[in-house]
């Protein structure tokens, strides 16, 4: 089979590769990219751990073949941090101790982030309700959920 060729925007930066038809995007980000931020966590799309934007749409990576992204914009967690600063909710994830073992951990920022760019004001339910696809083994879920609400007041300068 004839590898594809894609041309797409990751974390803002033009890039080209060349995939199988079938490989993920998750395969493509972390063994042909060098991305390994994103992590697999199941490979059939129910923890979450593996989860980018996708035109802005948070997606499932190993759900979501490598020549889908062809004209398209992904967003990593690889993309999160400003240089050396941390964005604010990786840093209110540290303050907040909401990560363990860090399988989880980038596709919780990446969904958190989704939701905070189209919710700047969420609810508690509703952060609950949005991050609800991801699945977390070790820190549970109330250090992460205060962590995504107090980077939502720092965000809104409140």
């Amino acid at each position: 089979m004839a590898k594809q060729h894609v041309t797409t925007v990751i974390n803002g930066d033009p890039v080209e590769f060349l995939c199988e038809a079938n490989q993920s995007l998750l395969d493509v980000l972390r063994n042909d990219l060098g991305m390994t931020g994103t992590k697999e966590g199941c490979g059939t799309g129910d923890c979450g751990a593996c989860s980018v934007t996708l035109d802005g749409r948070l997606v499932c990576s190993c759900l979501v073949l490598g020549v889908e992204a062809g004209g398209k914009a992904v967003q990593t967690i690889e993309g999160m941090a400003n240089g050396e600063h941390l964005h604010v909710l990786q840093r209110k994830f540290l303050e907040h101790a909401a990560l363990q073992c860090g399988i989880c951990t980038p596709g919780f920022l990446v969904a958190a982030r989704s939701l905070l760019e189209r919710n700047p004001d969420p609810t508690e339910e509703e952060v609950r309700f949005w991050l609800a696809g991801n699945l977390c083994r070790c820190t549970g879920y109330n250090k992460i959920i205060e962590a995504v609400l107090d980077a939502a007041r720092e965000m809104r300068g409140a």
